[in-house]
C-alpha cells in the first residue's frame, strides 16, 4: 500500500463546540479514529503543524505548510492537508506556487461539520481525500471536497453551511469520485521538475471598486503595497471621468514600481478589458496586467509568490502570465 502523510491544521473539521463556539480542539489521534476504514486503503502517518481555525492562518502558515512536504517530500507517495474550509482556497492556490510540477498527489480537505457529529461530511472528505492521494493518476496541488477534485488554483468556498461548498471557477473539474471510484476528467502533463518555493511576500493589496469611491485611495496604497489588485466593474470596467482620476493615480501607483492588476468582481467568465472604453482606455497602458479569468485567490498567491521572486518589474510581469497548475488561460 502506498505511504500517505496527512498534515493537520486544524479548521472545522477538527473542531467541538465551546462556549466561545466552535474551536479546533480534537486531537489528530482521536480525529484519525473516526474513520478506521483508511487502514484497509494505506499505510497513513499523521502529523500536526498547527491546530488554528483557517481564518487564522496567514501567509507564513502557508510556508510552513509547504515547508513540511517539501521536507518528507521522498518519503511518502501523497499527502493529504486537513484544513478549515473558510480559507482554504488560498491556502490552496499558495500551495500550487509554492510546490510547482508535482508528480506526486497534494490534496487538501476539509468539512462543513465537525468530524465528531452524528450527521458530517468530515468521514466521506477524509475518505475520499485518502483515495485520491493514492491514486495512480493523481499529481499536482487539489482540493477534494463532497466527491469533486478542483485543481488548486480553480477552487473557491460558494456556500458558508452546505455540504457542498466548494465550486470549480471557470474550469472543469479534475476528477469526481462516487462509490470510491475515481473518474478522472483532466490529468495534468508534468513536463518539468518539481521546485519548492520558500518566499512570500505579503505587500498585496485588493481594491473592490464601488460606485462613489475615490481614486485617492491609491496614494495611501502606493506607500503600503507592492501590489494592488483592482476589481473592476463588469468585464474589467473602472471609471474613467475626469473628476474621479482613475487614470491619473494609477499612473502614478505604475510609476513608482507597483505592480498593477485588473480583474473583475463578477464570479464567473473573467475580465476583457477591450470590450469597452471604460476598460480599454486603461488597457492601452502594458504596464497594468489583466488577470483574465483567474480567482482572486489565485492572483493574490501568484502575487505574493513572485514579488518574491524578482523586483523587475517586466520580469514580474512575465510570472504572473506564466500558467500554473491551470491558474490561467487566454
Amino acid at each position: 500500500m502506498k505511504k500517505i502523510l496527512a498534515i493537520a491544521t486544524g479548521g472545522t473539521i477538527a473542531s467541538e463546540s465551546s462556549e466561545t463556539g466552535l474551536t479546533p480542539q480534537i486531537s489528530l489521534e482521536d480525529f484519525l479514529h473516526y474513520v478506521p476504514q483508511i487502514e484497509q486503503i494505506c499505510d497513513l502517518y499523521a502529523v500536526q503543524i498547527m491546530n488554528l481555525d483557517s481564518t487564522n492562518l496567514q501567509p507564513s502558515d502557508w510556508l510552513n505548510i509547504a515547508e513540511k512536504i517539501c521536507s518528507e517530500y521522498e518519503n511518502y507517495d501523497g499527502f493529504v492537508v486537513l484544513h478549515g474550509t473558510d480559507t482554504m482556497s488560498f491556502t490552496a492556490a499558495a500551495l500550487s506556487y509554492l510546490i510547482q510540477n508535482s508528480p506526486k498527489p497534494i490534496v487538501l480537505t476539509g468539512a462543513q461539520k465537525p468530524i465528531d457529529q452524528d450527521i458530517t461530511d468530515a468521514r466521506s472528505n477524509v475518505i475520499q481525500s485518502i483515495l485520491y492521494a493514492c491514486d495512480d493518476h493523481a499529481s499536482e496541488v487539489s482540493i477534494v471536497f463532497n466527491g469533486e477534485v478542483i485543481a488548486g488554483t480553480r477552487s473557491r468556498k460558494q456556500r458558508t453551511k452546505s455540504f457542498n461548498a466548494f465550486t470549480s471557477v471557470d474550469f472543469p473539474h479534475k476528477a469526481v469520485i462516487r462509490d470510491n471510484r475515481i473518474i478522472h476528467y483532466i490529468e495534468p502533463e508534468i513536463t518539468e521538475s518539481m521546485r519548492c518555493f520558500h518566499e512570500l511576500n505579503q505587500r498585496v493589496f485588493v481594491l473592490k471598486l464601488i460606485p462613489g469611491l475615490k481614486a485617492d485611495i491609491l496614494d495611501y496604497l502606493k506607500n503600503q503595497y507592492d501590489a494592488v489588485v483592482i476589481e473592476g466593474f463588469g468585464v474589467g470596467g473602472i471609471p474613467n471621468t475626469e473628476e474621479l482620476h482613475f487614470q491619473e493615480k494609477i499612473s502614478e501607483l505604475l510609476d513608482a514600481g507597483k505592480l498593477v492588476v485588473v480583474t473583475t468582481q463578477v464570479p464567473l467568465e473573467g475580465s476583457d478589458m477591450n470590450i469597452y472604453e471604460v476598460g480599454k482606455q486603461f488597457r492601452q497602458d502594458k504596464r497594468i496586467v489583466e488577470a483574465y479569468n483567474m480567482t482572486l485567490e489565485a492572483i493574490v498567491t501568484k502575487l505574493m509568490w513572485l514579488l518574491a521572486r524578482t523586483e523587475v518589474l517586466e520580469e514580474r510581469q512575465k510570472l504572473f502570465y506564466q500558467p500554473v497548475n491551470f491558474d490561467l488561460y487566454i
